[in-house]
């Protein structure tokens, strides 16, 4: 998960920066589909994140060496906050994000997860003192509207509570995310703070699953999509390599040539892409209802992000997107 980069977009490569932004989107909105499918397939979701989280480990490992060549001493001067951003904002969110996509369509749970900026002006605001503008405010109204149809509750259908609690701590990993990401005084490669943080969450997640605190269940059958049945190693490759390692890289690309505010806006059609990779995958199409719901909460958040304060805007050096 998550990427940084300046704020100030370029004055060339634009177009080649939204292609870019936008792959490295759909990239990431691919996953929930595919770990569906090996969740469906008996794995839990402790072991599919696992192997997702390894096989992006491992692919990160020699960029990550190379840029943090020579610069060993800042790694252990932010162990601390590696080791929040491994275990909380990366490792937490994404096990929370398969947990809530095994009980409820991928679309709906990672629309929740893109939630978290409304989280992150709340937490500014109580934490700091930086009292929300009123597009914020409006914003933060609009998208609970979204949510609340989203979630078809008025209709009275049925809502899997646990779903909607896993989806909920996904959004909390995603804002502490937003707050880790955002500082400025770390002097962390971006690449080095992803290929790091997806290093520890896989060791902590084998650990957990050693001792026996995280279930991991998982078999060599081949596993079923709405296409056809392919070979369990497909998806968690696809997962792996295509929905983390290749996601990041282009995630990293699209923030430096576009800059992070810009590049946060397009990394919205994450949530079109998991809406049409459930579908293609596996069958999940939300009700008119749902899709109305999404709407808006893809309007509120872009309407808080437009209510951030100008100043505090121009002066942060750096900026995150949520990516998934």
């Amino acid at each position: 998960m998550g990427l940084v980069a300046h704020d100030t977009p370029a004055r060339t490569g634009v177009g080649a920066g939204l292609l870019v932004a936008l792959g490295a989107a759909f990239s990431f909105g691919m996953s929930g589909a595919w770990a569906r499918g090996l969740i469906d397939a008996g794995w839990t979701p402790g072991a599919a994140v696992t192997a997702r989280v390894w096989v992006a480990a491992l692919v990160l490992l020699v960029p990550t060496i190379r840029a943090m060549r020579g610069r060993w001493h800042v790694l252990r001067r932010n162990a601390g906050m590696i080791v929040a951003y491994g275990l909380l904002a990366v490792t937490a969110t994404q096990l929370c994000y398969f947990q809530a996509v095994a009980v409820m369509d991928v679309g709906i749970a990672l629309l929740i997860e893109y939630t978290a900026p409304v989280a992150v002006v709340l937490w500014l605001w109580l934490r700091r003192g930086e009292k929300p503008t009123g597009r914020s405010i409006l914003g933060a109204v609009i998208a609970f509207a979204g949510l609340i149809l989203m979630l078809d509750i008025l209709t009275g259908a049925r809502v899997d509570v646990g779903g909607i609690f896993w989806a909920l701590a996904t959004m909390v990993g995603a804002a502490t995310y937003f707050v880790l990401s955002a500082r400025e005084d770390t002097g962390m490669p971006p690449i080095a703070l992803a290929g790091t943080g997806l290093l520890l969450g896989a060791v902590g997640l084998t650990v957990a699953g050693l001792v026996g605190v995280l279930p991991m269940r998982w078999n060599l059958e081949d596993v079923a999509y709405r296409f056809g049945s392919v070979p369990w190693f497909v998806p968690v490759l696809a997962i792996g390599l295509l929905a983390t390692a290749l996601a990041y890289v282009l995630g990293i690309a699209s923030t430096r040539m576009l800059g992070s505010r810009l590049a946060s806006f397009v990394a919205l059609a994450e949530v079109i892409a998991a809406l049409l990779f459930g579908w293609m995958l596996v069958g999940q199409l939300p009700e008119p209802v749902q899709l109305l719901g999404a709407l808006l909460v893809m309007v509120g958040v872009v309407v808080v992000k437009l209510g951030e304060p100008a100043a505090a805007e121009a002066s942060a050096a750096v900026e995150p997107i949520l990516v998934e």
